[in-house]
C-alpha cells in the first residue's frame, strides 16, 4: 500500500476544502470572495508584454521589481518584503520556518480553516481560542503561550476586524511571532502594517486576489522584520512566482487608484447587502471585508444554501457545528446582489 510511505501526520489530515468552482455559464458566484470587477487595464497590457518576453527563462527569484513597488507603496524597506505564490504560500513558509512537532500555534476561531491544515502538516499543536461575544478579540489568546499567533484581520468568515490596539497588545504580550493575515484589509478601515515598524515580532500578509482582482494569478506579500523575511526567502521555492504574475502585480501596484475605485464600489454594495439581509431576518455582523456572514442563530442553513444553488446562486455554507447556522456571501456586483436578494425574498427556505 503506497500510503505506508506517507507520514502518519499527513495521512490523518482532512485537508482544506476550497469553495466550489462551477463550470456552467450563468452562475452567480458569491462563494469564494473574488472581486466582481476586472483588474486595471494596465494589468492586461503588462501580461501581453510579459508573454512576448522569453518564457523559456526563469523569472526573477526575488521578485525585485514587485518588492520595490510594494515597499514604496506601503512605506517599508525592500528588504522587508517577500513575494509569494498567494498569501497561502507565505503562510505555509511561516509554519515551515517556525513550527515543528509540539510547537503551539494559536488563533481565534472560527477563522480561516487553512491554519488547522498547516499546523497539522508540521505536527504542531493548534490552540484554537474561541472569539469573544460578537466576534470580539478573545483575551485568552494573550495567555496561549504560543510560538506563533495568527490573527485573520478582517476575519473569515465573519468579516469583522479586531481593533489594532488588541493586535499590538498581543504582540507585546507574547514572546512569539504574530502573523496578521490581511487578505481583506483593503476593504476595511485600517491596517496592521503600522505595527511592523514598532514591533519586531509582527509579520503582515497581503493578497492581490481580492482587492486587486488577481485571484487567478496567485500573488501575495509578506511584510515584516528584514531578518525574518530573509529566513522565509531562504526556504521558499527558488522561482516561486512566474513571470506573468510578477508583471501583473507590478502593473496593479502602479495603478493603485483603479483598485481603490473598485474597493469603494464593493463597500457601497456591502452596506446595501447588509441592510437588506438584516431586513430579511438575518443577523449580520458589521463587515470590513468583501463578504458578509448572514446568520440565523441555531438554525441549520443548508436548505437555504441548496435552495440558492438550485437557482444558480452560489454562497459558502460551512457544515461545522459552530458555523452551520450561517452563510458567507461574497459582495458581488450590484446586479449579482440583486439576483441574490430576489432569490432570498421569493423563496423563504
Amino acid at each position: 500500500m503506497t500510503l505506508r510511505y506517507v507520514r502518519q501526520a499527513i495521512r490523518d489530515i482532512p485537508g482544506y476544502t476550497p469553495g466550489e468552482q462551477p463550470t456552467a455559464a450563468g452562475i452567480v458566484k458569491l462563494n469564494t470572495n473574488e472581486n466582481p470587477y476586472p483588474p486595471s487595464p494596465r494589468v492586461a497590457e503588462a501580461i501581453v508584454a510579459a508573454v512576448r518576453d522569453p518564457l523559456q527563462r526563469y523569472p526573477d527569484p526575488l521578485a525585485t521589481d514587485v518588492r520595490r513597488r510594494a515597499a514604496a507603496r506601503y512605506g517599508v524597506g525592500i528588504e522587508q518584503v517577500l513575494v509569494g505564490n498567494g498569501s497561502d504560500e507565505l503562510l505555509s513558509l511561516v509554519m515551515r520556518a517556525c513550527v515543528e512537532r509540539g510547537t503551539r500555534v494559536a488563533y481565534p476561531v472560527p477563522t480561516y480553516s487553512l491554519y488547522d491544515t498547516l499546523v497539522a502538516q508540521q505536527e504542531g499543536v493548534a490552540v484554537r481560542v474561541p472569539h469573544g461575544e460578537n466576534w470580539s478579540f478573545p483575551r485568552a489568546l494573550l495567555e496561549a503561550h504560543a510560538a506563533v499567533t495568527c490573527i485573520c484581520r478582517p476575519n473569515s468568515p465573519s468579516g469583522t476586524a479586531v481593533p489594532l490596539g488588541d493586535v499590538e497588545a498581543c504582540a507585546e504580550h507574547t514572546k512569539g511571532l504574530v502573523v496578521v493575515d490581511e487578505a481583506y484589509a483593503d476593504f476595511g478601515e485600517d491596517s496592521a502594517l503600522s505595527l511592523v515598524a514598532r514591533r519586531d515580532n509582527v509579520v503582515v500578509l497581503r493578497s492581490f486576489s481580492k482587492s486587486f482582482s488577481l485571484a487567478g494569478l496567485r500573488i501575495g506579500l509578506a511584510i515584516g522584520p528584514s531578518e525574518f523575511i530573509d529566513v522565509l526567502a531562504r526556504i521558499k521555492d527558488s522561482y516561486n512566482v512566474n513571470r506573468i504574475s510578477l508583471a501583473a502585480a507590478a502593473a496593479a501596484l502602479d495603478d493603485y487608484e483603479w483598485m481603490q475605485r473598485n474597493v469603494a464600489r464593493i463597500r457601497a454594495t456591502r452596506e446595501r447587502l447588509t441592510s437588506s439581509l438584516r431586513a430579511l431576518g438575518f443577523a449580520v455582523p458589521p463587515s470590513q471585508a468583501n463578504f458578509v456572514f448572514a446568520r440565523r442563530p441555531g438554525r441549520d442553513l443548508e436548505p437555504v444554501y441548496l435552495g440558492l444553488r438550485s437557482r444558480g446562486v452560489l454562497v459558502r455554507y460551512f457544515a461545522t457545528p459552530e458555523l452551520r447556522d450561517g452563510l458567507r456571501i461574497s459582495v458581488g456586483s450590484d446586479a449579482e446582489t440583486d439576483l441574490l436578494l430576489k432569490a432570498l425574498t421569493e423563496e423563504r427556505w
